[in-house]
């Protein structure tokens, strides 16, 4: 078995999970969340343009109009739609909450792969039902996340809860959910066309680069409509920001993207999306130690079944893959 996509994955989700804090106390700070997205997706353009043009500067396919269609759309799903509505959330919400979601994105996906062709399934073999039972069960605690929130567990007592949900507001906590499940789509229909980007235009390191240089274009034009264009709003103002901002383009965005993108080519996009469940346990742990936020019922029950969920997905995609290399029918 080649252990080489899984280890690539955990780093990738580690990496994720600092980030979603550090990211939370940059906006604690008072970082605006387009900034720190035009930011990023610049860093993450000059650290790979480069990469990718002497790498792939003889191998590279000819760029049509077609191609540059596609890239445009996965530069407008895979970056700036998708990292605005997760910051968005992660702002009216908490880190640990927002990591969550990222737990659906694997329903998302496997739905939207049947639906495109990508999967197949059939409930009559273990494969199949194991990967048709996971997406329910996981869906299932989706909504447990959604709905549900009960008493604390860990974090502030009950006065203090009471103090934060009113400072939040319930209406600022609704805008973030409906923000992080637009999140869970963009991310999921990222990954499905990643599938069809990769046999029009095989060039990982031009195509990656090409969406981050896209998408940077995109933010650039939201943020110069939307910000005020001032050196106090526009430059990092903390030693933490400038941190995060690195690490968010260079780790996750360049180098994160490419890994997982890779992990797509390599052993399929439900594959690749199994892992984000540890995003939310490193998330939450570092959560409730820095951040001190709180840990509640209805988080850790709607992720315990999310994770039993995602997981069965994993084992009827690793049964039916064994199934295959011996030759016996799906």
């Amino acid at each position: 078995m080649d252990w080489k996509p899984a280890v690539m994955m955990m780093a990738v989700v580690i990496m994720y999970a600092v980030l979603n804090v550090m990211t939370k106390i940059a906006f604690n700070e008072g970082m605006h969340t387009t900034v720190f997205i035009v930011l990023r997706l610049l860093v993450a353009a000059l650290f790979l343009s480069p990469i990718a043009y002497f790498k792939e500067r003889k191998s590279r396919p000819k760029l049509t109009i077609e191609i540059f269609g596609y890239l445009f759309l996965s530069a407008l799903l895979g970056a700036s739609l998708l990292q605005w509505l997760f910051f968005l959330g992660l702002r009216y919400t908490t880190a640990t909450f927002a990591s969550a979601f990222n737990n659906t994105t694997p329903m998302f996906t496997f739905l939207l792969a049947l639906a495109f062709k990508i999967e197949k399934i059939n409930v009559a073999n273990r494969s199949g039902a194991a990967k048709l039972t996971g997406t329910a069960v996981g869906l299932a605690g989706a909504m447990v996340l959604a709905l549900y929130q009960g008493p604390t567990l860990i974090g502030a007592p009950a006065e203090h809860l009471a103090t934060a949900a009113a400072h939040r507001g319930a209406g600022r906590w609704v805008m973030g959910l409906v923000a992080l499940l637009g999140f869970s789509a963009s991310w999921s229909m990222w990954f499905i066309l990643q599938s069809k980007i990769w046999t029009k235009y095989p060039a990982l390191y031009s195509s990656t680069a090409w969406m981050f240089l896209l998408s940077f274009v995109q933010m650039a034009v939201v943020g110069a409509a939307t910000e005020k264009m001032t050196l106090e709003v526009w430059v990092p103002g903390t030693v933490l920001q400038v941190v995060t901002v690195l690490l968010a383009g260079v780790g996750v965005s360049a180098l994160g993207f490419l890994a997982m993108t890779w992990c797509v080519e390599w052993r399929g996009p439900v594959f690749t999306t199994a892992f984000m469940p540890l995003i939310q346990i490193i998330t939450a742990g570092i959560d409730v130690a820095i951040l001190h936020e709180q840990l509640h019922l209805g988080s850790m029950v709607g992720s315990v079944i999310v994770v039993v969920g995602l997981y069965s997905i994993l084992w009827g995609k690793s049964n039916e893959a064994s199934t295959i290399e011996a030759g016996g029918p799906l």
